[in-house]
């Protein structure tokens, strides 16, 4: 009998207040019954279709749509009071509270990140306003076009699982705009940044044109790790620090690089440098991660990068377009920039320290033989992903019999970012995963696979015979 990987988990029920909650009513516009909590555009407002509002974020008004409500039915929510205003200032609602972050490091931290902003936002009763991804990880850096979240993953759908709504900058402030603003911020990266070449991570991308002044976050929130170097701080510290910023000394303040203005951190726009290191973070043990739970494992696909997905994923595994795609199991080999690790983390020889591809072949193995044990099923098919650049190590891939997508023809076909996006695909859409232990790549690959009902493990590095077992 062929297994059936299980959907992805029922929507966890909207928010709910004890609160009265004030309605924004549009006109009754025909289509299906409303269902509570999920995102649309009613006309030229961004608005919230729900049967509860949560708490904090109730709207005050009386309009009229001049657009199609897309299935809204008679209620809704408006979020912000335009799309694409000059200053967002001007367009947020005086009685809704909001939350952002800045994208920084390579793309799948800048998705923990976001990830992490929306768990957040979750408990503190906050909308997040999501950036576009920055290609910092990409030779060309900034010219290269940002991505849209939700060019790569389905914003209505998750709003609707978290039963929040989510907009994106994009539809707060006009990205073209040449007004520069003032915002104060909270930093939680400085005692890590501090003199650091790679300090302009943290900067919010240059189309939002802000002008940020930062406060240092306090002592309390930073928890000692490995005798003061782990930079993540408490999950609950943040959301304190979000919900009673009256709490906090804000004597530590940097003026604002252009403005010169020392502006305390915002109360109505929470917002940080970065949360990648803030909460939650999944280095820290993958059983552990609320945000994922929360929200990661809720993140599904835009249709784009499905399509994309499956076309690749068919014509790399040599199936026709319209048949099924058989199960496989998917391979991450962390290479490349981690040679550097070697060197500045493990001191240990390149040779010894990167994981050999017999154990990445044992581990597949292991992972095949579990497949068999849980579903009755072998599965011999194998995809592999690597940021590996030598010719004769691919070629020993090959001769397992192992195949990987031809990126080439995916930047010609679908431009720079898109390898990254089909790679994360293919690793999430397996039903089997080994991956590379510490690699965030590996780790959220492993955590859609197992959330779906898969298998997968990961291959120990950074000495000789590390994954010996």
């Amino acid at each position: 009998m062929m297994y059936q990987i299980p959907e992805w988990p029922a929507s966890p029920p909207p928010f709910r207040s004890s609160l009265a909650t004030r309605h924004l009513i549009l006109s009754p516009t025909p289509g299906p019954a409303i269902t509570p909590g999920f995102r649309a555009r009613c006309g030229r407002w961004a608005c919230w279709c729900a049967g509860d509002w949560p708490r904090g974020m109730a709207g005050s008004e009386e309009r009229e749509a001049d657009g199609d409500v897309q299935g809204c039915g008679s209620h809704a929510y408006f979020v912000v009071t335009e799309l694409n205003t000059d200053r967002f200032t001007e367009n947020l609602r005086s009685d809704v509270r909001y939350i952002t972050t800045w994208p920084t490091n390579g793309w799948t931290n800048q998705v923990i990140n976001y990830m992490n902003v929306l768990y957040l936002a979750q408990i503190t009763h906050r909308v997040p306003i999501i950036p576009r991804f920055r290609p910092v990880h990409m030779p060309g850096g900034d010219n290269i076009p940002h991505r849209d979240f939700g060019d790569v993953f389905d914003i209505p759908a998750l709003s609707k699982r978290l039963g929040m709504p989510i907009l994106e900058w994009k539809e707060v402030k006009d990205l073209k705009s040449k007004t520069l603003e003032d915002l104060g911020c909270w930093d939680i990266q400085n005692y890590r940044w501090a003199g650091v070449d790679g300090a302009w991570y943290l900067a919010p991308p240059v189309d939002l044109k802000l002008d940020i002044s930062y406060t240092l976050s306090p002592e309390w929130m930073r928890r000692a790790g490995d005798g003061g170097s782990d930079p993540s701080t408490l999950m609950w510290g943040f959301a304190a620090l979000a919900t009673f910023p009256h709490w906090q000394n804000l004597s530590d303040i940097d003026p604002s690089p252009m403005h010169h203005a020392s502006l305390p951190p915002d109360e109505h726009l929470f917002c940080t440098n970065s949360l990648y290191w803030g909460i939650a973070n999944l280095e820290a043990g993958y059983e552990k991660s609320a945000a994922w739970h929360s929200v990661g494992e809720h993140m599904t696909w835009s249709k784009e990068v499905r399509n994309a997905g499956e076309k690749y994923t068919r014509q790399t595994l040599g199936i026709e377009e319209g048949e099924a795609i058989p199960p496989y199991i998917a391979v991450h080999i962390r290479r490349g920039d981690f040679a550097v690790l070697c060197d500045l983390t493990y001191h240990t020889p390149l040779e010894e320290c990167l994981a050999p591809l017999h154990a990445y072949v044992r581990r597949v193995e292991e992972v095949r033989a579990e497949l068999v044990e849980k579903t009755g099923m072998r599965v011999d098919r194998v995809m592999v992903t690597s940021n590996e650049q030598d010719e004769g190590w691919w070629r020993e891939v090959a001769e397992l019999g192992w195949v990987t997508l031809d990126h080439q023809r995916t930047v010609e076909e679908y431009g720079p970012w898109y390898p990254i996006f089909l790679d994360a695909f293919i690793q999430g859409e397996a039903i089997g995963f080994v991956g590379t232990s510490t690699s965030t790549v590996s780790i959220l690959g492993l955590r859609r696979v197992e959330s779906r009902g898969g298998v997968g493990v990961m291959v120990k590095w950074g000495m000789n015979g590390a994954d010996d077992h």
